[in-house]
């Protein structure tokens, strides 16, 4: 459980008339945190200060907090499926099956790469780029104003100070060439 967080049951205070239309063993779990600076309350959240969260279960053994904590961890599923989305999978291009069996294979390739280089690359000075949506990383990374020269056996990427994000480019490909080569 997150900390400042409460986590509590709530099925044995919901009516049963409610309960008798639901799959048996169903359990409501409600997760109340403060929220962080900045965020966009509702109405509700607003007069108290809390925000809150509830989620329904039909496992019938466990701790809160472990059902909590795995509750919020199925949330970064979401998330991979939403960046899979924006990154091509929401839009198939034509009406033939194989055309678009094509573009989903190409689609989950490029999925895979990106959570790969969020996984390797995107570390140490390159953290500022870890969060960033698929959209706004092919932006930063793949637009970059750069030239790959060449001089003294090295190969070496110059790109402009001013680019906003020169510094995070730089140690992503730092940390791509510390990935040691396969025996």
């Amino acid at each position: 459980m997150r900390e400042d967080g409460d986590v509590a049951e709530l099925t044995g205070l919901i009516d049963k008339d409610v309960l008798a239309k639901w799959p048996t063993g169903m359990r409501v779990i409600v997760r109340r945190e403060r929220p962080h600076p900045g965020a966009q309350l509702s109405l509700f959240e607003e007069r108290d200060g809390w925000r809150y969260q509830a989620f329904v279960t039909n496992t019938k053994t466990g701790q809160l907090a472990f059902l909590e904590a795995r509750h919020r961890a199925h949330a970064r599923v979401e998330d991979h499926i939403q960046h899979a989305k924006d990154t091509g999978l929401g839009r198939f291009p034509s009406r033939e099956f194989a055309i678009n069996q094509t573009w989903l294979a190409l689609t989950m390739i490029a999925a895979d790469l990106t959570a790969w280089t969020r996984l390797l690359a995107l570390s140490g000075d390159a953290k500022t780029l870890a969060s960033c949506e698929p959209k706004a990383l092919r932006y930063r990374l793949l637009h970059v104003p750069a030239r790959v020269t060449h001089g003294a056996r090295r190969r070496r990427l110059r790109i402009p100070e001013s680019w906003p994000w020169a510094a995070a480019v730089v140690a992503v490909f730092a940390n791509i060439a510390a990935i040691p080569q396969p025996a």
